[in-house]
């Protein structure tokens, strides 16, 4: 008999939520930066490994929104929580738990309850960190879960849930979190074909590309007014439309002579078939991140 089941992975910006996807599917399905926020929709990742299939899904993170994209993203990733049978939050094991992580935990409290999805904390970036200080981490979270759950009236959710320490980077621990998330799953039938990695739309994957290229070259506030979306796809013939707030920031993505977008779109062409042809065009839209008609349009 078959099983199988859907996983969600919460945490702050930049904890490593799309690392650790990646690492346990095998490729890259979601796109990773140092930029935070750089997730902005539910990413699926699949693994098939017998008779076992295990859906991720990746969200962005959760934090205090400033814009109404912001305010729909953290919406975004508290949904992926809601028929899921276990419930990843991921704190970084390298720093002391602040309100960002606390809303991390409080919300796994919350979607999990006495007898809803699994829950589990991975502690995050032990590779960066020794022995006793990773150790020193996971007893602060544990304690932060059952002061969390104690205060929400739901203490016995605390009692249910389960630590692990990870490196999403070096893949340390991660093969621990899977056996165990692997033995608890539900019997069931496949969700997706066993060849399938993600149910990304090749467009749209194409597009993430674009914006985590841009990403690795852009700094500041520029980051957050970009959005990516690919606009005709004949292939070989592709077109992506890049997104910005500002006349001042559509120069700064092309770039002095047009370099940036040359740069970004050779790099974004070596992750793609042989033979692409990448058209990248800029386009201004005024406040963008703040309106919900266009946030509607793209898909938020």
């Amino acid at each position: 008999m078959t099983r199988s089941g859907f996983v969600a992975i919460l945490g702050r910006p930049n904890v490593g939520k799309s690392t650790l996807l990646n690492a346990i599917v095998g490729e890259k399905v979601s796109i990773t930066s140092s930029t935070p926020n750089t997730t902005r929709h539910a990413v699926r990742g699949i693994v098939t490994e017998g008779e076992t299939q295990v859906v991720f899904v990746d969200t962005p993170g959760l934090h205090r929104p400033k814009s109404t994209l912001g305010g729909r993203m953290n919406a975004t990733a508290r949904h992926a929580t809601s028929g899921v049978d276990v419930v990843i939050a991921m704190i970084d094991g390298r720093s002391e738990i602040g309100p960002g992580d606390r809303m991390v935990l409080s919300t796994l409290i919350e979607a999990c309850g006495p007898t809803g999805p699994i829950p589990i904390v991975a502690v995050n970036k032990i590779d960066r960190t020794a022995h006793e200080v990773t150790a020193a981490a996971l007893l602060a979270v544990a304690q932060c879960v059952e002061d969390l759950a104690r205060d929400a009236g739901r203490s016995g959710v605390a009692e249910r849930v389960e630590y692990f320490p990870v490196s999403a980077k070096t893949k340390r621990g991660v093969d621990a979190l899977m056996s165990f998330i692997v033995e608890r799953l539900p019997e069931g039938p496949f969700f997706y074909p066993e060849d399938e990695v993600t149910d990304i739309p090749e467009a749209e994957y194409v597009a993430e590309l674009v914006r985590e290229q841009l990403f690795s070259r852009m700094r500041e506030e520029i980051p957050h007014s970009l959005h990516c979306r690919v606009t005709e796809y004949e292939w070989p013939h592709i077109t992506v439309e890049i997104l910005v707030e500002r006349e001042s920031q559509k120069g700064m993505v092309i770039g002095r002579g047009g370099q940036v977008l040359k740069d970004v779109g050779i790099d974004v062409r070596r992750q793609m078939p042989e033979g692409a042809f990448l058209e990248l065009v800029v386009k201004v839209e005024p406040g963008w991140q703040q309106r919900d008609d266009i946030l509607d349009r793209l898909g938020y």
